[in-house]
């Protein structure tokens, strides 16, 4: 049975381009520089890369991509694109749970939920972060956006309280607080002018956990932010109003 993100991203790349929170790419392309040394020298995989607008950014900039995704619509849009811009990145189609990579790059990248934290179970989410691991040479950098379990949590734990009781609290939550995981839907058009509703089910972290996670795979250095679209920095603070986290952790 298909999984809600292999039917979103089935026919959803156009849509996808035009959605608020890809609009700050050439930021968010601005740090990973900063972060990587400008070093065109290193290899980067870009894990999750949808339409490949960080892939082709970098690309534009001299580096040496490689993005895959499960959604051929996506990569098709991603080698496009590259072609449209005059540069070569190659784009290719693999499950991020089974990467086939072994110290082939410098460093890796995964945002805006790029394959983890979508994956149904924490073992398939873990499966990512250690196919990453294994892909990378050491020294390697991940750089990496999830969803934050601080931020549902707060929000919870500010109903029950305006709610006055659990029972009220309760009836209207759709956020697991035993598995912190997201009930949701998404309504949209899809490429074709069809609209579609999916039901949809994400993982939130908290920063210890990955933290965990990642030190569990060798990682050392772990550094953890508050991030937005088009808005990463070193200097943020992860608050309980962030939606995301930014992650850069060293091997």
């Amino acid at each position: 049975m298909r999984q809600w993100y292999e039917k979103l991203f089935e026919n959803y790349a156009e849509g996808y381009d035009g959605e608020s929170f890809t609009q700050g790419t050439v930021q968010e392309v601005d740090f990973i520089e900063k972060e990587i040394g400008r070093n065109r020298s290193l290899r980067i995989l870009d894990v999750g890369c949808g339409t490949g607008r960080h892939s082709v950014e970098l690309a534009k900039r001299g580096y040496a991509v490689t993005g895959i995704d499960l959604s051929e619509a996506l990569l098709n849009k991603a080698r496009q694109k590259a072609a449209a811009a005059g540069v070569t990145a190659s784009f290719i189609r693999n499950d991020a749970r089974d990467l086939s990579f072994e110290s082939d790059f410098d460093v890796a990248l995964m945002i805006c939920e790029g394959a983890f934290p979508l994956m149904e179970t924490d073992e398939m989410n873990f499966a990512i972060l250690a196919g990453i691991r294994k892909a990378l040479k050491s020294p390697g950098k991940l750089i990496l956006t999830t969803l934050s379990a601080i931020y549902p949590l707060k929000h919870s734990v500010d109903a029950l309280i305006n709610a006055g009781s659990t029972e009220e609290r309760s009836s209207g939550s759709n956020f697991d607080l035993m598995t912190f995981r997201m009930d949701s839907q998404f309504e949209f058009t899809d490429d074709s002018g069809k609209q579609r509703k999916l039901e949809c089910n994400e993982r939130y972290y908290a920063p210890s956990e990955i933290s965990w996670l990642l030190k569990r795979l060798g990682f050392g250095q772990i550094d953890i932010y508050g991030c937005a679209p088009g808005h990463f920095d070193r200097t943020k603070k992860l608050m309980p109003d962030d939606f995301e986290m930014l992650v850069v952790a060293s091997c």
